[in-house]
């Protein structure tokens, strides 16, 4: 008597939604702090969805963000998996690391200190 053995199927499934990781929202926080101590932002808010993972952070409770970052794995391969958005939708830039995408943003917190 021989046994067979059926091999388990293996699919890769994609996750239920895309999120940001721990170090990933740690920094995308700590931008957004410094927003609201500069008098940017005042509110934020997180989606996650199955395609992507979204940051928005808005001036005001009741209007269109002022920036969106997204986190789009689909995107890996090709433009990045990183994008920050504009008020107006317009993509202001993207890439496959962080903090790249971030500096536009951070420019804005830069003053200039004369002696």
């Amino acid at each position: 008597m021989s046994a067979i053995v059926t091999p388990f199927p293996v699919t890769a499934a994609k996750p239920a939604q895309v999120g940001f990781q721990r170090d990933e929202l740690q920094r995308i926080l700590d931008l957004y702090g410094r927003l609201v101590a500069a008098g940017e932002c005042r509110d934020y808010a997180m989606d996650f969805t199955a395609e992507a993972a979204t940051f928005s952070a808005f001036r005001r409770a009741a209007e269109r963000p002022m920036a969106r970052i997204e986190k789009r794995p689909s995107l890996r391969a090709k433009q990045g998996i990183w994008a920050l958005i504009g008020e107006a939708g317009q993509v202001l830039k993207r890439g496959h690391e962080l903090p790249g995408v971030l500096f536009p943003l951070e420019r804005k917190l830069l003053k200039l200190v004369v002696d």
